[in-house]
């Protein structure tokens, strides 16, 4: 039934005076409360004119908020992108004091930091309010994004919608197949106990999706997934970092120069710009992917100009005073929920454990908040916009799992915040100008695992120093981590280049180049240019070659032999000789699955492969690996269910032949081919025939109350 427009205008007019009242109140409360806030009025200082008087400064301030806030937004993209989430409070205290000299001089009395305060309480007020009128409002949450839709049209080229399908892709980052699997059950031992984790995702699943698992190169990280996902080439991406010794330098996937030389060389490999070319839209993802609307993008980070405007989706996010300050506050909590889980691991004990101190709360919190909501907003505005293909990924899960272990109670939490941006995304599509298909996939996932350090007590340059007779560090150094988020927050703090081995120039000595990448190591020699072999490697460092391979620790090694080609080397001698196929003992490899000789066999042919490709072990009854980094859940290698990612699609899409239904082995290998696919499903959309899309006439009841969604 259409609802009248006079009943909408009034609506909106009881909403707005609501949120007036209760804004007028709380300035009142906070008058009578806090010793350096007064309000004074005009004719007195009674309880009816303090109260005239702070309904006059609520009008004002909420009339500042609309007029002035957006413009502040702007000028906050000039400093780091960290910085609005900080300054929010500020601007607020600021916007304050201004209503307070606009309503009646000077005669108000507030200093600076309580004016922060008492602009927080009122904005945190004024925002709750809102939120619960729209709970029992559906219809008008609905007209909302109606309205939005409709804007969004009218600030394109005019034209009328395409009625073909839209796609959103959205990257659950490092959430392997196996934890999705448990996270959709609803088993009494699960760890939902009876009710699925993701439950939006579970009824995907049940009603409109297939679950497949695909199964990562042998870099298993996101570097490597989303560049062959994104531009259809990973080729010559042996890790997350390596060293190139033409240049002497350290290439790193999440710093914005290496992601955008690493972007330009797959484009070249390729053939074209990439999956999101036309009409697509890159949102939080270490790649363009061809994409000209950006937001969040480490590719171009460190550009400027009109056409790199990665940290526009902030402005679009923080233009709106309620979301900021509703970010600020959770962001704020985010950081103290972390301390208080690292707490009470340390006081539990048992199980491997990396330090959660420092910077870690801060950068946890911009992850699962900061990074989330904007992403999540940016993408709703593109589907709002009509556009073709959308292509988001949301790091949370990945950032957490590494610290506090794939399957551990603070990733569970994680879970279910992600499955709640999912339900909003799928229920914002009902009100988007086309229709909208949305393919859920992850890059990777993660091996749990004590580090190689805690393990062993040494590092992996310990190791390879004492194999080549050179002097050991009395204290392990541990490795920096290489999560994604720490690479946005960096690149939010307008610092993206810094931190140990990134990007720094390496002397050209002797001594040798050890890195980390997960559970896969990479050691070379700056001296010796072009590839050493292995028999180079035996007469200079006799030793080092046995002593890696036959520590406890490490699976195998890939070297190159000046008779054999690319060669795996094992425990007590065992070698796997790629080219041939030839295996001497027990197989390095067999522990790894049946994809891995395939898999070592393509890196060995990349030229920038090291000189020695450790991996290290994998328990083949638990799955645990050690990581050369501080990680307990850690991914970049070879062993355990890091190396099996999920897809999640309509099943309307055509599969790919050599992919089944069910089985835990995937039959999908390999980023590349996961992106013919899904250029494919692409393909397929835009020669479908035009799709109706009819929206409801009124509120639906499946709609969930705006308490219960994910605010972007």
């Amino acid at each position: 039934m259409h609802r009248p427009p006079w009943r909408t205008a009034g609506s909106a007019l009881l909403h707005a005076l609501a949120v007036w009242g209760v804004a007028t109140c709380t300035l009142v409360l906070l008058a009578a409360t806090l010793p350096d806030f007064r309000l004074e009025a005009r004719r007195g200082d009674g309880l009816t004119d303090t109260g005239l008087a702070a309904a006059l400064v609520a009008a004002f301030f909420g009339l500042l908020h609309t007029l002035v806030w957006p413009l502040l937004v702007r000028l906050m993209l000039l400093v780091p992108a960290l910085v609005p989430g900080a300054l929010v409070f500020l601007c607020n205290g600021l916007l304050l004091w201004v209503a307070l000299t606009a309503a009646s001089g000077h005669r108000q009395q507030v200093d600076p930091h309580t004016a922060v305060i008492v602009a927080a309480a009122v904005s945190a007020a004024s925002s709750a309010t809102s939120t619960l009128l729209a709970v029992r409002d559906d219809g008008a949450y609905r007209r909302r994004l109606a309205r939005l839709a409709g804007r969004r049209r009218r600030n394109t080229a005019g034209a009328a919608p395409p009625a073909t399908p839209g796609t959103v892709i959205l990257q659950l980052d490092g959430i392997g197949h196996a934890v999705l699997r448990d996270a959709l059950s609803d088993a009494p031992d699960g760890p939902g106990r009876g009710r699925p984790l993701m439950p939006t995702v579970a009824a995907l699943c049940r009603d409109t999706h297939r679950l497949l698992p695909w199964h990562t190169d042998w870099a298993s990280q996101t570097g490597a997934s989303q560049l062959g996902l994104l531009h259809g080439s990973n080729e010559d991406v042996p890790a997350f970092r390596w060293y190139e010794k033409e240049t002497g330098e350290v290439m790193v996937c999440n710093r914005p120069s290496g992601a955008a030389t690493l972007q330009r060389r797959a484009a070249a490999r390729a053939g074209h710009p990439g999956l999101l070319a036309g009409d697509g839209a890159s949102r939080g993802n270490l790649f363009a992917g061809g994409a000209r609307q950006l937001a969040l993008v480490l590719s171009v980070a460190a550009r400027r100009g009109p056409g790199h405007r990665s940290r526009a989706g902030y402005f679009a996010y923080f233009s709106d005073p309620a979301n900021a300050t509703r970010t600020a506050v959770s962001y704020l909590a985010e950081v103290v929920r972390e301390i208080l889980q690292a707490v009470r691991a340390r006081l539990r004990g048992g199980g491997p454990r990396v330090s959660r101190g420092g910077l870690y709360p801060f950068i946890r919190a911009f992850a699962t908040v900061v990074h989330r909501d904007v992403v999540v907003a940016a993408v709703l505005g593109d589907m709002l916009a009509g556009r073709t293909v959308v292509y988001a990924d949301l790091v949370a899960y990945d950032e957490v799992a590494h610290h506090s272990g794939p399957r551990s109670p603070d990733t569970h939490q994680v879970l279910r915040r992600l499955d709640r941006c999912v339900a909003l995304i799928a229920k914002v599509a009902e009100h988007a100008p086309r229709p909208y298909r949305l393919v859920l996939l992850s890059d990777h996932g993660q091996s749990f695992g004590p580090t190689f350090a805690d393990a062993y007590g040494l590092t992996l340059e310990d190791l390879v120093r004492a194999g080549c007779g050179l002097p050991v560090s009395r204290r392990a150094e541990r490795s920096a981590s290489g999560a994604e988020a720490r690479a946005a927050a960096r690149a939010a703090l307008h610092r993206p280049e810094d931190g140990p081995r990134q990007g720094r120039r390496v002397p050209r000595g002797r001594d040798p180049v050890v890195l980390g990448s997960g559970n896969l190591g990479l050691v070379s020699f700056p001296d010796v240019p072009g590839r050493m072999t292995r028999e180079q490697i035996e007469r200079r460092h006799p030793a080092l070659l046995r002593a890696l391979a036959d520590h406890p620790g490490i699976g195998f090694l890939l070297v190159h032999s000046e008779r054999h080609g690319p060669v795996v080397l094992g425990a007590r001698g065992a070698e796997h000789r790629l080219a041939t196929g030839e295996v001497r003992g027990a197989d390095p490899l067999a522990p790894f699955g049946p994809h891995a000789a395939r898999l070592v066999r393509r890196t060995a042919g990349f030229p920038h492969a090291a000189d020695i490709m450790v991996n290290s072990a994998v328990d083949p009854r638990t799955g645990w690996v050690h990581a050369f980094e501080d990680q307990i859940g850690s991914h970049g290698g070879l062993g355990g269910e890091q190396n099996t990612a999920f897809l999640l699609a309509p099943r309307d899409l055509p599969l790919p032949r050599e992919a089944a239904d069910d089985g835990d082995e995937p039959e999908l290998v390999g980023a590349e081919r996961l992106h013919r696919v899904l250029r494919h499903w692409l393909a397929v959309s835009a020669a479908s025939r035009p799709v109706p899309h009819r929206r409801p006439a009124r509120p639906s009841p499946s709609l969930p109350a705006p308490a219960t969604r994910a605010r972007p």
